[in-house]
């Protein structure tokens, strides 16, 4: 993964965020969208992008770009620096192949604790119980 490339191949767009904050609000395009078409990335290997491409499938237009939109901040500048830390990260993480789990077997003595905590448990409930005076 290419990081310097793949940040030539973003594409932004500024536009005016929505909700409260009045005047400014109305007139200053803080808003920042991103936009990254996967399956024409030169700064991703073939293998990358299957596995983005299977990972971040439900966040992915029709055709493959990744669009991710930040309007956090009032500055147009700190949310362009937002959405791309995002991105990264989003990225990195579907990268990443999770560690293959290998299935292990208790302890003896993990056994051995887990009995005795049953056994005194058990007790104790019986302890509560009214003693049986032998009718």
């Amino acid at each position: 993964m290419d990081k310097k490339q793949i940040h030539r191949e973003l594409q932004f767009k500024a536009m005016r965020s929505s909700g409260a904050g009045g005047q400014h609000v109305n007139k200053v395009s803080s808003k920042v969208e991103l936009t990254f078409n996967i399956p024409e990335s030169d700064g991703l290997s073939d293998l990358e992008k299957q596995r983005i491409l299977l990972k971040l499938q439900s966040r992915l237009t029709n055709d493959g770009a990744l669009v991710l939109q930040c309007d956090e901040a009032r500055s147009q500048h700190r949310n362009k620096d937002l959405v791309v830390k995002r991105f990264f990260e989003m990225l990195k993480k579907a990268v990443t192949v999770p560690k293959k789990r290998k299935p292990t077997k208790p302890t003896k003595s993990s056994k051995e604790k887990r009995l005795k905590s049953k056994k005194i448990t058990s007790e104790k409930k019986a302890s509560r119980k009214k003693p049986d005076l032998g009718k």
